[in-house]
């Protein structure tokens, strides 16, 4: 579930003995990829990238960036969601697929910094992912709160590409809280990764 995970690394804030740090050593795996997206849109198919043509991310990887350019959103997107990552970009929930698996793409981020944006998140909007692999386009669909223990609230066994953030609500509250906002978006365009080859 993904909160749990943010209760156990707060937890370990408060009440560990060790130095508190955001600093590890981790991967930067992201080179931008030129956008193609301009001639994906004038194909009936999207374009596809081989599996074993890109650096897979590992835990705690950073292999991109997201942007919301009218919620004034830019941040550092990383493989993981650990206290590490959320204190230093935005993260896909372990357990979710990553943009292109043609899967639900879950991404965390904190209320009060990455994701504060996220309260100005409008129907149409278009968030963009860069990747090491591609670049992706979702446009916003909807938003919901919720209770922090709805699990109805996503879907990671949807055969679909979409993309669903979250964070905790309200905005601008410190520390954890027991709502969600959550943003669901459509894809629109990017490559859709070929598992087989």
């Amino acid at each position: 579930m993904p909160s749990a995970s943010s209760y156990i690394a707060m937890s370990n804030m408060f009440f560990s003995d060790k130095e508190k740090t955001f600093e590890n050593e981790h991967r930067n795996i992201f080179v931008p990829v030129e956008d193609t997206s301009e001639v994906s849109q004038n194909s009936d198919k999207p374009d596809t990238v081989s599996i074993s043509s890109f650096t897979f991310p590992s835990y705690e990887d950073q292999f991109g960036e997201l942007v919301i350019d009218d919620c004034q959103i830019r941040a550092d997107l990383y493989f993981g969601d650990s206290w590490y990552v959320l204190g230093n970009g935005v993260g896909i929930y372990n357990g979710s697929a990553i943009p292109g698996y043609g899967k639900t793409v879950l991404i965390a981020g904190h209320n009060n910094t990455y994701f504060n944006g996220l309260k100005h998140a409008k129907e149409g909007q278009i968030v963009k992912i860069r990747t090491n692999y591609g670049n992706y386009k979702y446009e916003i669909t909807g938003i919901k709160i919720t209770d922090n223990q709805d699990r109805s609230a996503y879907d990671l066994n949807k055969n679909e590409e979409n993309l669903i953030m979250y964070t905790c609500y309200p905005f601008d509250t410190l520390g954890l809280t027991d709502q969600r906002a959550f943003v669901y978006a459509k894809y629109v365009s990017g490559p859709m990764i070929d598992k087989n080859s």
